[in-house]
């Protein structure tokens, strides 16, 4: 089963980067667009993610109780893996 990633804006770098995710939902009887917006606790290895960063974050397994996604992209950058660095192709 393929991973779900979203796009939103990082919130708050005091414990875990808390990314905030806007969607667009139509409304189901008046047909408008709302925005509905949610916060997810994403985990960012070498905390480089500060305030104002668009990130990409992806599902992943349970790191902590409420923790589970992980930062993939940063400012449209991809995140290095750092136990595949020195790994030689």
């Amino acid at each position: 089963m393929p991973r779900r990633v979203l796009t939103g804006r990082v919130t708050s770098d005091k414990m875990d980067k808390t990314v905030l995710v806007d969607r667009r939902v139509m409304h189901p009887l008046y047909k408008k667009f709302i925005r509905r917006s949610k916060k997810y606790a994403a985990h960012d290895e070498d905390n480089v993610c500060k305030i104002g960063d668009t990130v990409r974050i992806e599902e992943c397994r349970p790191i902590s109780k409420r923790k589970t996604w992980t930062v993939v992209e940063r400012n449209g950058q991809p995140m290095v893996e750092p136990a595949l660095e020195g790994v030689a192709a």
